[in-house]
C-alpha cells in the first residue's frame, strides 16, 4: 500500500491509501505465472486464451493488445482472429462455433462494442458458458447473482480483488455504485451484496434517473464509480474516510500531451482524494485488474476443461 497523506477528520484519524491496481496486477500475474509453470512443469499443457476483434477501433486494438501482452506475461498460449467492420452476424456465430468445439482453446473473448449491424447479445449468448472467461453469457451472470461459482464479468472481479488485497472493511457498510451496465453496475452491486468477504454491504445503485445522488453519495462507506462521467464524483458528494473506486476511462483533450488526450476518470481525483481512506487513480487503478481478472478465468476455464 502506499500512504499518501494524513489528516484529521471529526476527531478521526484518516491515512489516505492510494490503490496501486498497476502494482497487484502485477504481483497476481506473477502468482498465475508461477502457478502456470508448475503446470507446464507437470507435463499439463498452458492455459489458452483466444480473441476475436472485429474493425479497426482503437480502443479495442489497444485492450487486445493489452490482453495479448498478459498472455504472455502469465505464460499463456494466446490467438488473435480479426474480422472486418462488415462481418456478418452469421459468420461471427459460425467462428464462435469453431472455438466452442475447439478443445485445445480453454477460454475465449469477443471484444466489444461490436459494429451497430451484429446484435452483441447473440454474440454472447452464442459463446459456450464454459469458455465466457468475460463472464457476460447469461449463465454465468445468472450463477453470480444466486452465489455459485462461475466466471465473473473482469472489471467487477478486479475491484473485488483490490479490496480484498488492500484489506478494505465491507461487511455492514453502505456501498453506491454509480451505473448500471451489465459490464460493471449490475454485477459489482450484486457482487458487493453477496455474503463473502470483501461483501455483505448495504448496496444503492444510482443512475441517470437517479434524484438526489449526491445525497445518497454522501452517506456511502464505498463509492464505485461507473458512469462514464469525467470529474461526476466531486469532493462535496465525498464524506470523510470514504473509499472511492474510480472505474471511468474517458480520454480528454490534454495539449500537453504528445498524443493531444489524456485518460480521465469519473472522480474529481485532485480534490477528492483528501478526503479518502482509500482511492483509485486512473490511469493505474481498476484498469491493470480488468485484465488480471481475464487471466484468472481463463486459468479456471483451463483447469475446468475436461479435455486439457
Amino acid at each position: 500500500t502506499t500512504p499518501i497523506l494524513k489528516y484529521f477528520s471529526n476527531k478521526k484519524f484518516f491515512r489516505m491509501t492510494l490503490i496501486d491496481g498497476k502494482k497487484t496486477a502485477a504481483e497476481i500475474k506473477q502468482e498465475i505465472a508461477a502457478e502456470v509453470a508448475r503446470m507446464t512443469a507437470d507435463g499439463k499443457r498452458a492455459p489458452h486464451l483466444a480473441a476475436i476483434l472485429v474493425g479497426h477501433d482503437g480502443g479495442s486494438e489497444t485492450y487486445v493488445a493489452n490482453k495479448v501482452k498478459a498472455c504472455g506475461e502469465c505464460g499463456f498460449t494466446s490467438s488473435l482472429i480479426r474480422f472486418e467492420e462488415d462481418v456478418t452476424e452469421e459468420r461471427l456465430i459460425e467462428e464462435i462455433t469453431r472455438l466452442n468445439d475447439d478443445q485445445s482453446v480453454d477460454g475465449f473473448i469477443v471484444q466489444l462494442p461490436l459494429p451497430r449491424h451484429i446484435d452483441e447479445q447473440n454474440i454472447i449468448r452464442a459463446i459456450d458458458p464454459s469458455k465466457d472467461v468475460d463472464g457476460f453469457h447469461p449463465i454465468n451472470v445468472g450463477r453470480m447473482s444466486i452465489g455459485l461459482p462461475g466466471f465473473v464479468s473482469a472489471t467487477p472481479a478486479g475491484i473485488m480483488q483490490l479490496l480484498k488485497r488492500y484489506g478494505v472493511e465491507t461487511k455492514g457498510k453502505h456501498a453506491v455504485v454509480l451505473g448500471r451496465s451489465n459490464i460493471v453496475g449490475k454485477p459489482m452491486a450484486t457482487l458487493l451484496m453477496q455474503k463473502s468477504n470483501p461483501g455483505n454491504c448495504t448496496v444503492t445503485v444510482c443512475h441517470s434517473a437517479t434524484p438526489n445522488i449526491k445525497e445518497i453519495c454522501l452517506n456511502a462507506d464505498i463509492i464505485v464509480a461507473a458512469l462514464g462521467q469525467p470529474g461526476f464524483v466531486t469532493a462535496d458528494m465525498v464524506k470523510p474516510g470514504a473509499t472511492i473506486i474510480d472505474v471511468g476511462t474517458t480520454r480528454v483533450e490534454d495539449a500537453s500531451r504528445k498524443s493531444g488526450w489524456r485518460l480521465r476518470g469519473d472522480v474529481d481525483f485532485e480534490n477528492v482524494a483528501e478526503k479518502c481512506e482509500f482511492i483509485t487513480p486512473v490511469p493505474g487503478g481498476v484498469g491493470p485488474m480488468t485484465i488480471c481478472s481475464l487471466m484468472i478465468n481463463t486459468l479456471q476455464a483451463c483447469k475446468d476443461n475436461p479435455y486439457k
